[in-house]
């Protein structure tokens, strides 16, 4: 059953390069909610976490982020990193853009690549940005019409409220200076980068806000601004990325009031490669508060969640998640019952964040995971050549299986499998063969149209 990972490597090559256009895949998870797809039409699943290095900019920005970032990552089984980067590091005057920051960029899509993660560029803000004391669209960006701004900085996320903050969303989303402006930036990164083989997709703004109007609750504002301006924002931001990367998908996000179970009012976005990305946080999680699972947050966040992408029948991959106090009592419970329902309906999530610490961090400063996030990694399939039919990971038996149709004659052959640190005995049955790229990882080669049921169990 094993070989070498030379020999391993010329089969796979082989017998990935993509002959048809299209193969057989199957859903994410969710009725109607279609899978995300590689290249060769393979099934994929995504597992991976944040990379943010908000402290720094100028000179030193995108310094925290380094090769060992990925290399633990992928050494623990994920595949999957969402890349912050910010619009005021890249055009820090109107129409001058930094080659450094993009240099940057670049070295850390290198690092990604080298340990074969794929990597969500995702244009961040927090507050809008630097006018308000955070990062995001540039100060020359930043239109308050004289409002006022508040700081207040034991709750940062209610600085969103703030009248300028509001305001200057309002003039992103309709001055048409800034809309071209906004454009242009998306373009010159996805013609930058459209050929990297790290990059999955681009997200082009996170977590978007806007203004209430009067007499309007915070549901409300939110349905009308997905529905009136995230809307026409990316399908803008759609075009401009297009005129130059017809391939790369594009991933969209509500408004964070989704977190409350509130459905988006997001529009249909005219592109064939769209993937919905909400945020996965509950609000009281984040101000501290320990897991209430009788609240059924989860069960209302899944409802609410998965209309969107079944009405448009485009994929999801939830773009952060994580509560701030990992070792609250009920935390163990949370994990265990987000993990099998982010697998329902999502092709995958990036956690918040990969750091070496305390607070959000997944690891602690010898790289260990923190209390219960050692619960994120499971095996899973990361590509799927053929039609999924199941897929489920038993964690106190800890045995995971995956039973799928492969492709036709034309289509993809290898399945890739991504299993946690541990010992592993992986099987195939249905003509299937197993080959073990490294502890971590294993192939599965199967013949066309072939019903194939993987087992892979902990030692």
């Amino acid at each position: 059953m094993l070989r070498t990972t030379l020999a391993a490597s010329a089969v796979v090559a082989a017998l990935l390069t993509p002959t048809a256009a299209h193969a057989e895949t199957g859903r994410a998870g969710g009725d109607g909610i279609p899978a995300l797809t590689d290249e060769h039409g393979r099934t994929l699943t995504l597992r991976g976490w944040n990379l943010a290095d908000k402290a720094n900019s100028g000179d030193a920005a995108l310094s925290a982020i380094t090769e060992k970032h990925f290399r633990d990552m992928r050494a623990k089984g994920f595949n999957f990193a969402r890349l912050l980067v910010f619009w005021d590091d890249l055009e820090p005057r109107p129409g001058q853009y930094s080659q450094a920051y993009l240099r940057k960029i670049e070295r850390i899509l290198d690092w990604a690549g080298k340990h074969d993660v794929k990597v969500l560029i995702d244009a961040h803000q927090d507050v809008f940005g630097p006018a308000f004391g955070h990062r995001g669209i540039p100060e020359w960006a930043t239109r308050t019409d004289g409002l006022p701004f508040t700081p207040h900085p034991d709750d940062w996320f209610s600085e969103y409220f703030e009248p300028a903050v509001q305001r200057a969303f309002t003039h992103l989303y309709e001055d048409e200076d800034l809309k071209l402006s906004q454009a242009r930036m998306w373009r010159l990164l996805a013609d930058r980068f459209e050929d990297h083989p790290a990059v999955l997709g681009y997200d082009p703004i996170n977590e978007p806000m806007g203004e209430l109007r009067e007499g309007e609750d915070l549901a409300t504002a939110a349905r009308r601004i997905e529905r009136d301006q995230l809307t026409p924002m990316y399908n803008r931001v759609a075009d401009a990325i297009r005129s130059v990367d017809p391939d790369t998908w594009i991933f969209v996000e509500p408004t964070p009031i989704v977190g409350e179970g509130v459905p988006t009012g997001l529009g249909r976005i005219d592109d064939p490669k769209i993937v919905y990305a909400p945020h996965f946080y509950n609000a009281g999680m984040e101000a501290g508060a320990d897991y209430d699972p009788a609240a059924r947050w989860i069960e209302n966040y899944e409802q609410a969640v998965t209309l969107y992408p079944k009405e448009y029948k485009v994929p999801v991959v939830v773009g952060e998640w994580g509560p701030l106090n990992n070792s609250l009592p009920n935390m163990n419970r949370f994990y265990r019952e987000a993990m099998p329902s982010l697998g329902r309906y999502s092709s995958g999530w990036a956690g918040w964040e990969w750091c070496y610490g305390g607070g959000y961090c997944a690891v602690d400063g010898a790289g260990a995971f923190r209390t219960n996030k050692e619960l994120t990694a499971e095996p899973y399939a990361e590509a799927v050549a053929g039609t999924v039919r199941s897929t489920a990971y038993d964690a106190a038996a800890g045995v995971y299986r995956l039973s799928y149709d492969s492709a036709g004659r034309r289509g993809p052959r290898v399945t890739e499998l991504s299993l946690p640190p541990g010992d592993w005995r992986v099987k195939a049955r249905g003509g299937a063969l197993v080959l073990r790229k490294d502890r971590g990882r294993a192939w599965i080669l199967a013949a066309p149209g072939a019903r194939v049921t993987v087992t892979a169990t902990r030692g």
